[in-house]
This record gives C-alpha cells, sequence and structure tokens, in this order.
C-alpha cells in the first residue's frame, strides 16, 4: 500500500514512524477528567483500548464512554479490552451516572460504546437505549453517537437502540473480508454490511457511521472494495485509521501506511459519495466525532 515497516530485526523491535507521534498530554486536565469517571464509576474506550489520543481528547473534556464494561465475552487478537467469559451484572446506575458525566463535562456531543456482551440476551440493547434517555434527560442539547456491536445478527436488538434515536449509529466493519478469520474471529463481514444497511432502512433520519483499521496485512485494493460495499449500504461516515500493536500478544503490525495513503483514501471515500473520511495514521472511530454536527447542518436527515 506504499507505507513503510520500520523495525529492528535483532531486537524484534517494531519502531513508530515520525508520523505517529504524539504530543505528551497535559495531565492536569486528564487527571480532572479521570477524577469525575472514577467518581461516577464509569470506564472509557480511551483507557480500556489504550487509545493514542487519549491525551488530546481528554485535554478538551471529552470522552468516549465504555459500558457495560470492562470486560468483553470475545477475544479478537487485535484488541486491548479484557476477555471474560462470565463478564459482571449490568450496573443499575450506569445511564444515570454516564449521563451525570456528560453533565459534568458540558459535553456538546457524547460517544457510547461497549464491550461485546454475547452472555446478555439482547446483547446489552437495552442497556444502550437507557443511558440514550438519561443523556437526553440531563443534557437535552447533546447529541449522542453509539458504537455498537453486532449483537449476533439479533435485529430485534438493533431495533431497540435505534427506537431511543441517537444522532449517530456507529458500527465498525474493523477489516478487510479476506482477513476477518484472523483478525475478528467472531464476527461476520456480511453481517456488519447488513447491521448498517438495516440501520438506513428502518432508521432513516440516523447517520450510520463505520471504521477500519489498516495496517494488518491489507490491500489498497482491498481496502476500496470495502469503501465501495459501505456505500453500497448508503454508509454516511467512515474512520480510516492505523491499526497499532497494544501488546506482544497481539496480531503484530504488517506495515505503518504513510499518511499520503490515508489521504488518498479520504479522497477516494469523498468521491463515492461519504457525507465525510476521517482519514490519518491516529484516526479511531470517535476521534473528531463531534464534527458530525456540522454535517447535521449541512446534510440534514429528514
Amino acid at each position: 500500500m506504499g507505507g513503510l515497516v520500520f523495525s529492528s530485526k535483532e531486537q524484534n523491535v517494531v519502531v513508530k514512524p515520525e508520523w505517529l507521534r504524539v504530543k505528551a498530554p497535559q495531565w492536569q486536565r486528564v487527571g480532572s477528567v479521570k477524577e469525575i469517571l472514577r467518581d461516577l464509576g464509569l470506564n472509557t474506550v480511551c483507557e480500556e483500548a489504550s487509545c493514542p489520543n487519549i491525551g488530546e481528547c481528554f485535554n478538551a473534556g471529552t470522552a468516549t464512554f465504555l459500558i457495560m464494561g470492562p470486560a468483553c465475552t470475545r477475544a479478537c487478537p487485535y484488541c486491548d479490552i479484557d476477555f471474560e467469559k462470565k463478564p459482571q451484572a449490568l450496573d443499575p446506575l450506569e445511564p444515570i451516572n454516564l449521563a451525570e458525566a456528560v453533565s459534568r463535562l458540558r459535553l456538546n456531543h457524547v460517544v457510547i460504546t461497549s464491550v461485546n456482551r454475547d452472555d446478555l440476551p439482547d446483547g446489552g440493547a437495552t442497556q444502550f437505549k437507557r443511558c440514550i434517555e438519561a443523556v437526553r434527560k440531563m443534557s437535552p442539547q447533546t447529541t449522542i453517537e453509539v458504537l455498537i456491536p453486532d449483537f449476533c445478527g439479533n435485529w430485534e436488538a438493533l431495533k431497540i437502540v435505534l427506537d431511543a434515536a441517537p444522532e449517530v449509529l456507529n458500527h465498525n466493519t474493523e477489516t478487510v473480508p479476506r482477513l476477518y478469520r484472523r483478525v475478528r474471529p467472531q464476527g461476520d463481514y456480511g453481517r456488519s454490511r447488513q447491521l448498517l444497511q438495516l440501520t438506513r432502512q428502518l432508521a432513516p433520519h440516523i447517520y450510520t457511521k463505520s471504521g477500519i483499521m489498516v495496517g494488518l496485512g491489507e490491500t489498497d485494493e482491498e481496502v476500496r472494495q470495502v469503501m465501495a460495499d459501505l456505500r453500497a449500504v448508503d454508509c454516511d461516515i467512515l474512520t480510516i485509521g492505523q491499526y497499532l500493536q497494544p501488546t506482544q500478544k497481539h496480531l503484530g503490525v504488517q506495515e505503518f501506511v504513510t499518511p499520503e495513503q490515508f489521504d488518498a483514501w479520504r479522497e477516494y471515500g469523498e468521491s463515492i459519495g461519504f457525507l465525510q473520511v476521517v482519514s490519518s495514521p491516529l484516526t479511531r472511530s470517535s476521534y473528531h466525532a463531534g464534527e458530525v454536527q456540522r454535517l447535521m447542518k449541512q446534510y440534514p436527515k429528514g
């Protein structure tokens, strides 16, 4: 794809290129956000998934809330979130505590995501709905994005989330079909596309969004095909970011993709009709998610 891998075979160490370096966060501001989250017993994907943008987002007073966690019932080999076959029971106070955090942080836009909860009959859809409703009640001016799992194809569970009417429904495709068995063994490419397609059919007023990681061995042609597949189900927003190996136990990075390649994908995505393509080495699913408010004004849905 035109990227480069920087490595030392002698030491088996992968050296990140210059474009993946981030500024050190202002820990005073990071600490104040963490204090609110700890006070309310909340988790963030920023911390649990070792997001490289934690400093920038926390310094801006924003966070992506991770509900029903921090343990996940799937063990995807790329993900840094803990695996647990029998995770803890849902916290009945989580929705109101999340809404309190949104209020204290004075968020204009909030992202709510979750671990996979395949142990629950509805995959956690009802908890998503409760969180959306609690935020709506306490902070009616805040726009809401949910980043949901595939619910194992339980489309009644999807309807529960859609009935709560978030402004944005995000479900990540994660990678190209050829790599699913290795990268996302419990996922299904067709099922993920169907989820986004059903969302468009059932709730045309909701913006749909998806995201993929690169650097795992995919080709430029495969990435473009995924982009075309997502547009075929009328997906509005796409994020593309560099995969970074959390630990030596996780999948290794096959390639560090250049910023120029990310720019090329962004241009291609815009040319085939995405309303927004956020494509850069450090892009993650909820990175600069608040920009959707601009899209809502520019491309209002009926």
